[in-house]
């Protein structure tokens, strides 16, 4: 799983990015201060099977903190964009390649409007940032249009000439963005396509079929950033009644960085989407300063950052992700002694035989049964797991 942080330049794009990894990112108040893309490690929120059983876990990768797991997902920050990144302007087209593999998309927007469409600082409140949310979702759909134009007139004919399933040849087409041939199906007949050879589309068709397929194949949360700045939050709750179908959430970078940066330092205890945090060392002058300002202006008034809470929503509710444990009926540990070590993320609706495919080819090949730890109850291939279940893989390999 991939989640791309996207958006226009000088939105704090990169201070979210460096929020949710704490990675050494550049951060500039300029246009284009990210030029390669930057790849790194976030965490989303999901409870803990151990307290079920009364232990502690002890993670292989991420952490557990009384009783909250934080998993890790990858991230790519690509450079910001501007109007017109479909045709190229602003190394555009680069950057847009930069998020084929994307899962799943957070655009960071200035909730604020004190970014202009170049990307540029003007005062607040003189952008529109509902303009933000257009502009991008207008250069990805005309990105999607030019990779389908390709050759379009020679790959109609040739779906015509072969009596090829237009739905399988646009998948094929498409499999490199994460489309699926249900998916493709659904969509030609949710637009009345599925009984129209490819090479009678008009243009509208052509871009009616390119917005819905990236909706589908990269679907966008709205990270409202610099939350703090005066006017941001009434902007957030006008948003939310213009595009009541995106899931929008207030954030700031800033407060996010600044909090986990001091956690990080031992000046305080924080945990990730919490609503506050503790002194716990020595605070410099700055973090003395700053930290009840944070709280102030940020916690107090949306309960949390909003980072961790984007994550958790591009995971979880856009891309409808659930936490399943690998485990034991009679033992939670492994060879090594670490209880409950792993966590995998595994898509809604999956099933048993799915989850022991997601730890092993070999668990999937030879697939006896399997058995909800919780309940000691065993349980078949097709049995579909719910979030949070424990589950004992039985196999004959």
């Amino acid at each position: 799983m991939l989640i791309g942080v996207v958006g226009k330049a000088n939105v704090g794009k990169s201070t979210f990015f460096k929020a949710a990894t704490l990675m050494d990112v550049e951060i500039a108040n300029y246009p284009f201060a990210t030029i390669k893309p930057n790849h790194g490690v976030g965490f989303v929120r999901v409870p803990c099977a151990d307290k079920h059983f009364g232990v502690q876990c002890h993670p292989r990768v991420g952490y557990c903190i009384d009783g909250i797991r934080f998993v890790p997902v990858d991230l790519i920050d690509v450079a910001g964009l501007v109007p017109g990144a479909h045709e190229g302007k602003g190394m555009g087209l680069e950057f847009l390649n930069d998020l084929n593999q994307a899962d799943a998309l957070i655009h960071v927007i200035d909730a604020s409007g004190s970014t202009n469409e170049k990307g540029e600082p003007v005062p607040p409140g003189s952008r529109d940032p509902a303009e933000d949310i257009k502009f991008l979702a207008e250069e990805l759909d005309y990105w999607y249009l030019g990779i389908l134009k390709k050759a379009w007139d020679k790959f109609a004919r040739t779906v015509s000439q072969t009596n090829t399933e237009p739905y399988k040849a646009l998948h094929k087409q498409f499999s490199g963005l994460g489309s699926t041939e249900d998916m493709i199906k659904q969509i030609l007949v949710v637009m009345g396509l599925d009984e129209r050879k490819l090479s009678a589309w008009s243009d509208d068709e052509l871009f009616g079929f390119s917005r819905e397929l990236r909706k589908r194949t990269q679907p966008m949360l709205i990270a409202a950033n610099k939350i703090d700045v005066p006017g941001a939050l009434e902007n957030v709750e006008r948003l939310r009644k213009e595009f009541p179908e995106l899931i929008i959430v207030p954030c700031s970078g800033v407060a996010e960085l600044v909090l986990k940066t001091a956690a990080k330092d031992g000046a305080i205890q924080y945990v990730p989407g919490g609503k506050g945090y503790d002194i716990s060392g020595a605070l410099t002058a700055q973090q003395e300063k700053g930290l009840p300002v944070i709280q102030r202006t940020v916690l107090d008034v949306i309960g949390n950052t909003g980072v961790q809470e984007a994550l958790d929503g591009a995971v979880f509710s856009l891309l409808k992700y659930m936490p399943i444990f690998p485990g034991g009926v009679g033992k939670l540990a492994d060879s090594e002694g670490r209880v409950m070590p792993d966590c995998w993320l595994l898509r809604q609706g999956s099933t048993a035989l799915d989850f022991a495919y997601k730890i092993h080819t070999d668990l999937g090949r030879g697939f006896i049964r399997a058995i909800d730890v919780k309940t000691k109850r065993t349980v078949g291939k097709e049995h579909v797991l719910m979030p949070g279940d424990v589950v004992e893989i039985v196999s004959d390999r």
